[in-house]
């Protein structure tokens, strides 16, 4: 194992370590909070389609996200992951009770049923919300090992999109370790602050609306 992963490995276990000690109360709390700040942010942005990631254990919560935004009109797609191939497929929500079944690791993911009739080209996505396990103040991302959300943006969504990690305040760091084909977040949100990294957000546009 190489010193960086290695140091990587380190810091991610020590502070979902942590993560996973929140009380469930305050952590609806936080994620609450945390909600108003997307919801408020996002409104500066002519965003129509959103890509989000269900919540799973200790993560900020987004099913309550999701049918806010549900609400206010707004595409909503998710991720089915495939392991076996490494990648993310994006899938409509319209209704997540009915939609959302147990899948990978156990977290909801879209039922196999209404894939071929709602999946989404990921070049029309205007923003990917994204988990993690650590972040930095430069946008630095550590996520959980497998790659997924690097390969997602990398290789299938459009470079103007915005990227926003949802992330609580503990999950924090100074720096985090990257390597070349860690993939940055514009934004990191917390039950405390917005945290804005410096890719130049000048440059979104809406291709795909």
């Amino acid at each position: 194992m190489d010193v960086l992963k290695q140091k990587s490995d380190e810091i991610r276990r020590r502070i979902l370590a942590n993560r996973d000690l929140l009380d469930p109360v305050v952590r609806k709390v936080k994620s609450d909070e945390i909600h108003q700040r997307f919801l408020r942010l996002t409104e500066q942005y002519d965003l129509r389609s959103y890509f989000l990631f269900v919540s799973f254990r200790s993560e900020v919560e987004t099913l309550g996200l999701i049918n806010q935004l549900l609400g206010r009109g707004k595409i909503v797609t998710v991720p089915l992951v495939s392991v076996r191939e490494k990648k993310m497929t994006a899938v409509r929500l319209i209704n997540p009770e009915e939609d959302l079944v147990p899948g990978y690791y156990g977290i909801l993911e879209p039922s196999r049923k209404i894939v071929e009739e709602r999946k989404i080209d990921p070049a029309s996505i205007d923003i990917v919300v994204l988990p993690g396990s650590v972040f930095d103040e430069k946008g630095g991302r550590l996520g959980y090992g497998g790659g997924f959300y690097d390969r997602f943006l990398a290789l299938e969504i459009r470079p103007s999109a915005l990227r926003v990690a949802l992330a609580f305040d503990m999950q924090i760091l100074v720096e985090v370790p990257q390597q070349p084909h860690d993939m940055p977040v514009d934004f990191i949100i917390t039950e405390n602050r917005i945290i804005k990294a410096p890719r130049d957000l000048m440059k979104i546009d809406n291709r795909g609306q």
